[in-house]
């Protein structure tokens, strides 16, 4: 346990060092995140500046490091913030530094881990290939904050996957995870331990039901025009 946390010590030390912008007015330190399955390589971003309050968040593909230009549709917004209110001094900062820093990195090889066990269940469970959605903006709304700039989707069936968070400061720890599935408007966060074949059991019979739901409306709707042009002497549109 002793090594571990001098090793965290001097790589939070390395990071500090590693400002990329004027320390007076704002500060950035990238903390890569390497050997993961589907997204290879991310560099985490941690952005403050006074005006702003806060040390944000943002995850990004690919190794980047001190002097990388990154443009904002390379960054994902990840709401878990580092919070060094309580350091009395630089060291205990960088105490903190570390302990919030490596949270977030656990969680997020954490999510890319469970997200790449879920590749072949939702592949068996769409009956159709699924391909690796690295983009930092998806089609699909989601009900959470998307913790991975990385998404499985099942193109056929239209369905989306994707790791999500609740906001947290990284000082009350890991954030809350979950794994997203979405299909147009039906949407659904499991637990991340979770097992993936019951949850995509469970989102399909939901996604089913809203299907059959939506077909009924649509047929009451139908049937109630129809009467109405009865009514007014119209003729009732040919049938679909």
């Amino acid at each position: 346990m002793d090594e571990r946390r001098h090793r965290d010590e001097d790589h939070a030390e390395d990071l500090l060092r590693r400002a990329l912008i004027d320390a007076d007015a704002a500060a950035t330190v990238a903390l890569r995140v390497e050997g993961l399955a589907l997204c290879d390589a991310l560099t985490v971003v941690f952005h403050g500046r006074r005006d702003l309050g806060t040390i944000q968040t943002y995850v990004a593909h690919g190794r980047h490091g001190a002097g990388s230009a990154l443009s904002a549709e390379e960054l994902l917004r990840v709401p878990c913030d580092l919070d060094l209110a309580e350091a009395g001094d630089r060291e205990d900062a960088e105490r903190l530094y570390a302990e919030q820093a490596g949270a977030l990195r656990d969680a997020l090889v954490g999510a890319d881990t469970v997200l790449d066990i879920w590749r072949e269940p939702l592949a068996e469970a769409a009956g159709a290939s699924v391909r690796v959605d690295r983009r930092i903006e998806l089609e699909i709304s989601l009900p959470a904050h998307r913790l991975l700039p990385v998404a499985l989707v099942a193109p056929e069936r239209q369905i989306v996957v994707a790791p999500v968070c609740g906001a947290r400061r990284l000082a009350a720890g890991r954030p809350p995870m979950g794994i997203a599935c979405a299909q147009q408007d039906v949407v659904r966060v499991y637990p991340l331990p979770d097992d993936p074949e019951r949850c995509l059991e469970d989102f399909l019979a939901l996604a089913a039901d809203r299907a059959r739901e939506l077909a009924s409306r649509i047929e009451h709707q139908e049937a109630s025009i129809e009467r109405f042009l009865e009514l007014t002497g119209e003729d009732p549109p040919p049938a679909a």
